[in-house]
């Protein structure tokens, strides 16, 4: 139904934000509601107290009255008390000429019996409605009064209804972003996975064909040698990418071994204009690893480097016990990182290079924090002085 999620999206939103408005619409039309009838309940409380004030008849003991008009005048009279007595919901405050305070309705005890604090809450609550005024028999007195419980709490609803929603697009759209990171790491897995197979197939005949050079004897030894190194190079590489996205199994190896057979390694391949510096500890120290993998990472961090430093520059690999953690530094003294960068070079697809589909450092993260539950970051960057990652791997 709908092919394109640009507009899929635009609807929602719109959807959304016709919601909203609508609801606060709603809202609104139910807030002036409630505030017309608490005013209505108000301008009868002022009648009342006028009928009351203006009961001129029934208190003059010389005009006769018949006893049924007595009683309905009596009716009327405590009608208009009850009236003036019931527990309306507004607070309410009565104010003579004078400015002096006459009367208050439903306001709380501390208040209404401390007299600054009264005069404090009349100033408040002046701005809530409009006065009423109440004219009285040579005098007059005016009403104010605030606003209901039940009105106050409706008047944030809006608010309320405002962040319901946005926490709910926000969620929605954390559930999106989640679904297709995890749509991406797939993505990733599966080619890796492609491309471990597709090598594996040319690899296997290379490994015959060698062979068979070996048994004809016609080949220099130290060639084969070194064309079995690469092959053997080249099944590394395909063990590598085989495992990406698959259940890795860790074993107890001593890490500063492996971290030294790979530093030599990429020494030995490098340019020679790369100072080579490394700094490891003498004693073993044991971790959980999957050895091709952290090899790849550690490859990854190097290869990262040397293309900061543009084939010229000092590279130092380094390696410290602190607790139970064993931290790798890998430190150059290439071009450097900007600091609102140093999270986003780990994503996948970031890169500086013209060449590469920007995967060294995301692969590195992954390995190290999904598969090892280690920690990796960028400890240390500064433009045109280097920078250093960090590796942190638990101890056994």
């Amino acid at each position: 139904m709908f092919k394109n999620t640009i507009y899929f999206r635009i609807l929602i939103g719109v959807i959304s934000v016709f919601i909203l408005g609508a609801a606060i619409w709603s809202i609104t039309v139910f807030y002036n509601r409630i505030k017309a009838d608490e005013r209505d309940k108000m301008l009868i409380l002022t009648e009342a107290i006028k009928a009351i004030n203006d009961d001129v008849i029934t208190s003059n003991d010389d005009i006769q009255i018949p006893p049924s008009v007595s009683n309905a005048l009596t009716s009327y009279r405590d009608l208009s008390l009850s009236i003036q007595s019931t527990n309306l919901n507004n607070p309410a405050i009565i104010v003579d000429v004078d400015g002096t305070i006459s009367n208050s309705v439903n306001i709380p005890d501390k208040i209404s019996t401390d007299s600054i604090q009264l005069y404090e809450y009349l100033n408040d609550i002046k701005d809530d409605n409009e006065p009423i005024e109440i004219d009285l028999q040579g005098s007059s007195q005016t009403l104010y009064y605030g606003n209901s419980e039940l009105l106050t709490n409706i008047k944030y609803y809006p608010i309320i209804l405002f962040i319901t929603i946005l926490l709910f697009i926000s969620l929605l759209v954390f559930f999106y972003a989640t679904s297709k990171e995890s749509e991406k790491n797939k993505l990733w897995a599966g080619m890796a996975k492609e491309t471990a197979h597709q090598i594996g197939t040319p690899l296997s005949s290379l490994v015959g064909w060698l062979e068979i050079l070996r048994a004809e004897g016609k080949v220099d030894n130290d060639y084969i040698v070194e064309i079995e190194k690469d092959i053997d190079r080249l099944q590394t590489i395909t063990e590598r990418f085989s495992k990406v996205g698959s259940n890795i199994k860790l074993e107890k190896t001593d890490v500063v071994q492996i971290t030294q057979n790979t530093y030599d390694y990429l020494k030995n391949r490098s340019s020679s204009l790369i100072k080579f510096t490394v700094d490891l500890p003498e004693e073993p120290t044991f971790v959980m690893l999957n050895r091709p993998l952290f090899s790849w990472t550690i490859e990854n961090l190097v290869k990262n480097a040397i293309d900061a430093m543009k084939g010229k520059g000092d590279l130092k690999v380094e390696m410290v016990r602190s607790g139970n953690w064993v931290r790798i530094l890998v430190k150059d003294n290439g071009k450097g990182i900007p600091l609102s960068n140093f999270k986003t070079v780990f994503k996948p697809g970031y890169s500086t290079k013209t060449r590469g589909w920007g995967l060294g450092l995301s692969l590195a993260k992954r390995i190290i924090e999904d598969y090892h539950d280690g920690k990796i970051k960028v400890l240390f960057s500064e433009l045109e002085v280097g920078t250093t990652f960090e590796i942190k791997l638990k101890k056994i």
